[in-house]
């Protein structure tokens, strides 16, 4: 079975039939049910993932498909490594930025808070030579910022003529690529402009970081430590490395849990996978340095290293972009799984919008547990109808009801993984492949305990606006926040929103 877009002849996909939660649809669709033939009912009917649909030939070139394969801890070695000699021009600043929902990963291998694992995990990386470990919650708060103000103007200058809404989350990178290689228009102009925490975290490091510290932008190795694999594509994005002089704004991706059945070949001269993967980390890293195709490795290995270390690792609390000041806490966005846009841009609306201020937001279960509903009512009009659609099924009747003009929403989050960034793929997995349900109840109740912190309220925001930026709404804004989005056989299709 293929999904309509696939250029294979025969698909390598798995079906993964028997993943009943996660699956696209193992039932008639909401599409079928309402006599509905899209292109969508296809799909479901093969019980394909979203993440299957990115690794097919229609949406992954041979050359991306060789950058990715190279999305691994190999160049992370080499740049250790590197800075052990005495060359010192070849020398790199070596920097990690890990996303908040990879911590829980971390906090539930190790039995700790969010914040231990956050300090032990920046220890552990600076034992082994890495000079700043970064939390990407000040990128997140830029990408929640600019999505609210961008909603409020997409929602004052909506018209039947003109739409603009319903307005659709950018932040999921397997979500985008899926819209921009697949559906095109006239999806793509109703996503939100709004840079990921990704692609603002590159910008942050690549730019205002390396400026701060009079550094050329290829002087620093930047490794991104994310849930999901789909976030090794993203770094790939054409439009990414604006203003960094060419230097992608993040030279590696790692998965928090990504997992392989062996560390990889070693090489006819090399230790093998087993010989590699014992002894001391410092003595592994000697050992690779001279090898040709030296083995990968993942942080799922690196927590692995971590069990087993004899080293006396130092927790240590993160860095900040400004100089010696450190990030003693993790903060989160208010989101149950994810970094909370829609909560966010709701509350934010309701106040420029209608002058109401919203404390506690109540969310409506519709379909199913990915699917929910939120509402701003007053004396019996629905002021604001906001939704959150995670995984491929609720995906696909999204788009559906888009495309055929019935669709009641004014804002969507929308997120590739069922059950949020918190069962990103790249993390929340047993053995057998499926959803590690144990593990993904313990990120949840850790991350909920993690404070949560409205990116308004960020001082280090608000100073980096000013001195990053010129001011939250000049013109550098819409070039180091916003993107614009391809669409098959279309050119750039970012919607002429009134800046």
């Amino acid at each position: 079975m293929k999904c309509e877009h696939c250029t294979r002849k025969e698909c390598s996909k798995k079906t993964k039939t028997d993943d009943q939660e996660n699956a696209s649809v193992d039932v008639p669709s909401l599409a079928l049910e309402n006599g509905e033939k899209g292109e969508f009912h296809k799909l479901a009917d093969a019980k394909i993932f979203l993440s299957d649909c990115l690794a097919c030939d229609s949406c992954v070139t041979a050359e991306e498909g060789l950058q990715v394969s190279q999305q691994n801890a190999k160049d992370f070695f080499r740049v250790l490594n590197l800075n052990k000699k005495c060359d010192t021009s070849q020398h790199k600043v070596l920097v990690v930025s890990v996303c908040p929902q990879s911590l829980p990963y971390f906090a539930a291998k190790f039995r700790l808070s969010v914040t231990d694992a956050s300090r032990r995990l920046c220890g552990f990386l600076k034992s082994l030579g890495v000079h700043y470990v970064f939390d990407t919650t000040i990128a997140a708060d830029f990408s929640v910022l600019e999505s609210q103000k961008e909603f409020v103007r997409r929602f004052r200058q909506h018209s039947e003529e003109e739409p603009a809404l319903p307005m659709l989350t950018s932040a999921c990178p397997g979500w985008v690529r899926y819209a921009e290689r697949v559906l095109g228009h006239p999806v793509t102009p109703h996503l939100c402009t709004a840079k990921s925490p990704q692609q603002i975290m590159g910008s942050l490091v690549k730019d205002y970081f390396a400026r701060r510290q009079n550094l050329s932008p290829d002087k620093i190795f930047h490794v991104i430590v994310a849930p999901c694999y789909d976030r090794k594509l993203e770094a790939l994005r054409e439009d990414v490395p604006t203003a960094l002089h060419g230097s992608r704004g993040a030279d590696c991706v790692l998965t928090s849990g990504e997992g392989g059945t062996e560390l990889g070949t070693a090489g006819a001269s090399g230790p093998s996978s087993s010989e590699v993967t014992t002894g001391p980390p410092r003595a592994r890293l000697q050992e690779t340095s001279s090898v040709p195709h030296a083995p990968s490795l993942s942080v799922g290995e690196v927590v692995q290293i971590m069990e087993q270390s004899d080293l006396v690792v130092k927790d240590a609390a993160v860095d900040t972009l400004f100089g010696g000041l450190k990030e003693e806490e993790v903060r989160r966005h208010d989101g149950a799984s994810s970094d909370g846009y829609l909560v966010h841009v709701f509350r934010h609306a309701a106040k420029q919008l209608f002058d109401e201020d919203v404390g506690e937001v109540t969310y409506r279960t519709l379909r199913n547990k990915d699917f929910q509903e939120v509402t701003l009512e007053k004396n019996g009009e629905v002021l604001l109808r906001f939704a959150a659609a995670y995984g491929f099924r609720n995906i696909q009747n999204v788009v559906l009801k888009l495309k055929k003009g019935r669709f009641p929403y004014h804002f969507v989050e929308v997120l590739a993984c069922a059950g949020g960034c918190l069962n990103g793929r790249g993390q929340a997995q047993a053995e057998d492949g499926r959803a590690d349900k144990a593990l993904l109840r313990q990120m949840e109740g850790k991350y909920a305990d993690v404070p949560v912190r409205p990116p308004e309220t960020s001082a280090h925001v608000q100073e980096l606006y000013r001195e990053w930026l010129d001011g939250a709404d000049s013109p550098r804004v819409r070039e180091a926040l916003h993107t614009v989005y391809q669409g098959p056989g279309l050119p750039a299709a970012s919607r002429d929103i009134k800046w």
